[in-house]
């Protein structure tokens, strides 16, 4: 397929830049596969709508404040000459560090701006000293590997000095209203560098409502990594390499997702990133059982592992029939993968309504429940 086939026309004010004063009021477009129709709502109404015996799938990843600024240490240089000496240049030009996937337990992939001129062995300084990266390795596009020390604890410091890192389509400073809002009110596993926005949505007060209507509720684990804003360079989209995002799911979560499947219950995804995670981890455990796998019984299996799966149309769905999440970059890889679920022109005729009636987009915007 090419990638011109996932093209929608959204103008720019329809980007929300500020979530809605309270999270479950956003709006909610209800597209219903089979009968390829939709009708506009209201995220509030979600647990009447629900039939009432769904298994909502929800990402427990919280974002990290990762986006930290500060001053270039300087390095030791040895210069050429009779007499060799040691010099220290001090360089005070300030450094953006964008922490984007942890590797070890003190080192990270980071993109640093600008990074042109920043080289392995130097060291940049955030705050009064209290935290500090080394340059250990280089990457291309301005990646680096840092390795970051602290004077207390690492985590605690970046948590104090960071900022979150907001979507590149939001054309604001973060603001500390985001520290809370860029956050699901399930996210307890730090780790990620953007939020899984479909879970924004949820309130306590909704939670609740589905406690009392005896919804089941499980929780994974999927650590949004960057390239989930990474653009499609290709035409035709086949040959797009997609990235690869870690995720954990724990044995409670795939007792209650194989169960659900045996009973016939629908399975709700909430957002892409639970979609990726699941679908992923149903595929290594095919593959990984051969003519043995039995989808009734290990659909999918626990543990840890990463997800590089590019979910396009043509896509059987081994284990989500249901979705919920927002409204995606045009030719992005995350409307591709909503058109493998309901189907490329039912999507754009139904983005087409969203925009028509003024829906807000993206990651503080309104939502779409696919069914």
């Amino acid at each position: 397929m090419r990638l011109s086939d996932f093209q929608y026309d959204l103008p720019p004010e329809l980007i929300a830049q500020q979530p809605l004063p309270q999270r479950d009021a956003s709006r909610m477009l209800i597209l219903n596969r089979q009968e390829s129709t939709w009708e506009d709502s209201q995220f509030r109404s979600l647990p009447d709508l629900l039939r009432g015996d769904e298994l909502i799938v929800v990402n427990n990843a919280r974002v990290i404040p990762a986006r930290l600024f500060g001053r270039r240490e300087g390095m030791r240089s040895e210069k050429p000459g009779r007499n060799r000496r040691t010099v220290r240049e001090y360089l005070s030009s300030e450094i953006e560090v964008l922490l984007t996937k942890q590797i070890t337990a003190q080192e990270w992939e980071a993109l640093v701006r600008p990074g042109r001129k920043i080289r392995v062995g130097e060291r940049i300084d955030f705050g009064e000293g209290e935290l500090s990266a080394e340059v250990v390795g280089r990457g291309e596009f301005g990646m680096r590997r840092v390795r970051l020390t602290a004077k207390a604890d690492v985590t605690e410091a970046i948590e104090r000095l960071g900022h979150i890192p907001l979507p590149p389509y939001i054309s604001r400073e973060d603001e500390p209203a985001d520290r809370e809002r860029y956050q699901t009110i399930f996210a307890d596993h730090p780790g990620a560098v953007a939020a899984p926005t479909a879970g924004l949505h949820f309130s306590p007060a909704i939670l609740d409502t589905l406690r009392r209507r005896g919804i089941e509720t499980v929780a994974i684990t999927l650590d949004v990594g960057l390239g989930t804003f990474q653009p499609i360079h290709e035409e035709e989209i086949e040959l797009h390499q997609i990235h690869s995002e870690r995720y954990e799911i724990t044995q409670a979560a795939a007792a209650a997702i194989c169960k659900a499947r045996r009973d016939g219950r629908p399975i709700l995804a909430v957002g892409t990133t639970v979609v990726r995670a699941l679908e992923d981890a149903a595929q290594k455990s095919a593959l990984r059982h051969g003519e043995k796998w039995d989808p009734a019984n290990s659909i999918i299996e626990a543990g840890s592992t990463e997800a590089s799966i590019f979910i396009k149309p043509g896509y059987a769905f081994r284990v989500v029939n249901q979705l919920l999440t927002n409204f995606h970059l045009p030719q992005s890889t995350l409307l591709i993968l909503v058109s493998a679920l309901a189907g490329r022109e039912l999507i754009l005729r139904a983005y087409r309504h969203a925009v028509e009636f003024q829906y807000r987009f993206y990651s503080y915007g309104d939502c779409m429940w696919i069914k």
